[in-house]
C-alpha cells in the first residue's frame, strides 16, 4: 500500500490538532479531517467554552511551543474552594480548599477560552499538517498494510493509522465495532461568562447542589465562566428566561462575594452524559479524547483527560516509528491502550461518583462526606496529593509531553 500520510486524524476540535502537531514535530506525516469549516470557532466573543487546563496540560502546550502565545489570554487558578450549596442560599462555608501556594509547582492550572486555544492550534498546523476543513470521514477499511479512509467529498486516502478524535458519537469507533457504555445524567449544563464588580483573585469555586454542581471559574479581569448543571426540566425553564430573569435566578445561587453580576455574552446549554468506549484501539484505529471517554464536567477534567491520551499516543507512535515498527500494528496500539484505558476509565467513573455523592441532600450522606472532606483539608500531605492529582502530575508513568519535554 502507498500511504498518503502516516496518520489520519478524524476530528478538528482540540485533541486532534494537538496530536497532529506532536506527531508532525517528530517527523510523521499527518492529516486532520475536520467536519467544521475553516472559519468555525474564529469569532472574537466568548462562545461558552473555557477550559481549566491542568498544570500537566500547560506543560504539554509548552513542549509544543504553543503556551508562550497563549499565556497572556489565560488566568492562573491559584486556589480551589469546594462547598455545599443550596438554591437561594449561595454557598455554605467551604469544606475543601486547595491553595497552590502550598506547593512548588505554581498554579494548579490555568483557565483558557476555547477561541484562543483553537486559533493557536489552527495557526500552528499551517505548513506542518494537512488540514482538510469542511470534510468528514465517512468510511474506513483496515488492512494488513494500512487503512483506506473514505471522505465525504468522495476522496479515498491511505494511512498507516486512523485516529478517532471525533467526539462522543465517534463514527470512527462505531465503524471499528467499538461499543460504548454510559448513561444520561438527566442534567443540562447552563454556561455563561459573567462580569462582576470585585476581583476573583484567581479562585475557582465549586458549589455542590442536589440538582447539580455550579462551578465559578476565573477568567482574565473581573470575569468568570459559570458552568451551572441543573436537572433537564429546570435547565430548560431557566434557559428560556430573559437575560434579566436568568441573572435573577443565578444571583442567589452564585452569592454576592464578587459584587453585582452582569452577563458578558450569550448563554449556552449542553446536555450531560457519560460515554465510555469499551476499547481504545482496534485494527489500524486508535481513539483519543471524548471518542474514548466523554465525562461529566464536575471536575473540569474532560480536555485534560484527552490531552493525556494525546501525550501517550504520540509517545507510543513516535517511539515505534524510530524503532522501525509498523505504527498501526496491533502490538503498538496495545501499548497505547494499556497505558491509557485504566486511567481514563477510572477518572471518568471517579467524576461520576463525585457527582452522585454530592448531588444529594441526605443528612447522613452529607455528614459523612463533610467529615471526609474535612480530613482531606486537615492533612497537608493528603491535601497536596489531591492537588497533584488535579494538576495532572500523578500520572504514572508520565508521558514526556506532560512533563514539558519534547518527544
Amino acid at each position: 500500500m502507498t500511504h498518503d500520510v502516516d496518520v489520519l486524524i478524524a476530528g478538528g476540535g482540540l485533541n486532534g490538532p494537538t496530536l497532529a502537531l506532536a506527531l508532525a514535530g517528530a517527523g510523521l506525516s499527518v492529516a486532520v479531517v475536520d467536519p467544521r469549516p475553516a472559519t468555525a470557532r474564529s469569532g472574537e466573543g466568548f462562545d461558552g467554552r473555557a477550559y481549566a487546563l491542568a498544570l500537566a496540560s500547560v506543560r504539554l502546550l509548552t513542549a509544543l511551543d504553543l503556551w508562550a502565545g497563549l499565556a497572556g489570554d489565560s488566568q492562573p487558578i491559584r486556589q480551589v474552594k469546594a462547598s455545599q450549596g443550596r438554591p437561594g442560599d449561595g454557598a455554605a462555608p467551604f469544606f475543601l480548599h486547595f491553595d497552590s501556594a502550598e506547593t512548588e509547582d505554581g498554579p494548579v492550572g490555568h483557565m483558557l477560552e476555547d477561541r484562543f486555544l483553537h486559533r493557536a492550534l489552527m495557526a500552528a498546523m499551517t505548513d506542518r499538517v494537512t488540514h482538510l476543513p469542511g470534510i468528514s470521514v465517512t468510511g474506513q477499511e483496515p488492512g494488513p498494510a494500512g487503512v483506506t479512509v473514505t471522505l465525504s467529498d468522495g476522496r479515498r486516502m491511505q494511512a498507516r493509522l486512523l485516529v478517532g478524535a471525533d467526539g462522543r458519537g465517534s463514527g470512527v469507533a462505531s465503524r471499528a465495532g467499538i461499543r460504548r457504555q454510559g448513561w444520561d445524567y438527566g442534567q443540562t449544563a447552563l454556561v455563561a461568562a459573567i462580569d462582576h464588580d470585585l476581583p476573583h483573585e484567581g479562585i475557582a469555586h465549586q458549589y455542590f447542589m442536589a440538582t447539580g454542581p455550579l462551578a465559578i471559574l476565573p477568567l482574565p479581569g473581573n470575569r468568570s465562566s459559570v458552568v451551572w448543571s441543573e436537572t433537564r426540566a429546570n435547565a430548560g425553564a431557566i434557559a428560556a428566561l430573559s437575560d434579566h430573569d436568568f441573572l435573577a435566578v443565578l444571583r442567589p445561587r452564585f452569592g454576592d462575594f464578587l459584587g453585582d453580576l452582569r452577563l458578558a455574552g450569550p448563554r449556552f446549554t449542553y446536555p450531560l452524559s457519560l460515554s465510555l468506549a469499551e476499547r481504545y484501539a482496534a485494527p489500524r484505529v486508535a481513539l483519543v479524547g471524548d471518542a474514548a471517554h466523554g465525562v461529566h464536567p464536575v471536575a473540569g477534567q474532560g480536555l485534560n483527560l484527552g490531552l493525556r491520551d494525546v501525550a501517550a499516543l504520540a509517545e507510543v507512535l513516535v517511539e515505534a516509528a524510530r524503532r522501525g515498527e509498523e505504527i498501526g500494528s496491533e502490538l503498538v496500539l496495545e501499548r497505547y491502550q494499556g497505558w491509557r484505558r485504566f486511567d481514563g476509565t477510572a477518572l471518568a467513573l471517579g467524576m461520576d461518583g463525585v457527582n452522585r455523592l454530592f448531588g444529594t441532600d441526605n443528612a447522613l450522606v452529607s455528614a459523612l462526606r463533610g467529615a471526609g472532606m474535612g480530613i482531606v483539608t486537615a492533612l497537608p500531605g493528603l491535601r497536596r496529593g489531591f492537588m497533584r492529582q488535579a494538576a495532572g502530575l500523578s500520572v504514572d508513568p508520565m508521558p514526556r509531553l506532560l512533563a514539558g519535554r519534547a518527544l
